[in-house]
């Protein structure tokens, strides 16, 4: 029985290339340096390359089976889909950060930039604040040192690019790692090979830190 996996490229694709070797699987194909989008070389595995952003609708949709993407994909789109494991790796967290003279306390009402504007949203209402979310798509540092808002809300892996342009972190919201997404009708009809996979995913993703 085969299974078809929709793997966000990039930084996922990399990180977990490696976890899904030392689970047994085949991916010499994804490995090479190409401009492949498709990878049917093993018959138990089937692999798709998509962008991050559209792992979900590939899944939501039925085309693949299992969906390898960022948590952040998953706060930030919703779905209705089984999240059955976080592999570990791409850990990194939310924040929200801002030039060091910013003060979250302050009553009025706040600007915030943000590519996540959802999460953003529900971050600030969980907090019983109402703001103004500003979407923006590219580099969200700016958006403070510029005056257009007030804060940021991003992921971050070291803080470097934040210390760099002299922003400060103010909370952290949630953490993010790499999650293995099945879809609902995929997992009654193979379920088997599905939980063999995630079985064998569990053996070898990273311990916790």
């Amino acid at each position: 029985m085969t299974l078809t996996i929709a793997l966000a490229k990039g930084r996922t694709t990399t990180q977990v290339l490696p976890l899904l070797t030392a689970a047994g699987i085949d991916c010499q194909a994804l490995s090479t340096k190409s401009r492949r989008l498709i990878f049917t070389e093993n018959p138990d595995y089937h692999f798709i390359l998509v962008k991050a952003a559209d792992v979900l609708t590939y899944l939501n949709r039925g085309t693949v089976d299992i969906g390898i993407v960022g948590s952040d994909v998953l706060e930030e789109q919703g779905h209705q889909q089984f999240d059955m494991l976080d592999l570990k790796t791409g850990r990194c967290r939310f924040i929200l950060a801002s030039t060091p003279d910013f003060d979250p306390q302050k009553t009025k009402r706040k600007l915030i930039a943000t590519k996540y504007p959802h999460l953003a949203q529900r971050y600030f209402q969980n907090q019983g604040e109402d703001v103004e979310i500003i979407k923006i798509e590219g580099s969200v540092e700016l958006a403070p040192l510029t005056g257009m808002a007030d804060a940021i809300v991003d992921i971050t892996e070291t803080g470097t690019t934040l210390r760099e342009n002299n922003l400060k972190i103010f909370a952290t919201l949630t953490p993010v790692s790499t999650h293995l997404v099945v879809n609902r009708l995929a997992l009654k009809q193979k379920k088997p090979a599905i939980y063999q996979l995630i079985q064998s995913l569990q053996q070898v993703r990273p311990q916790e830190a």
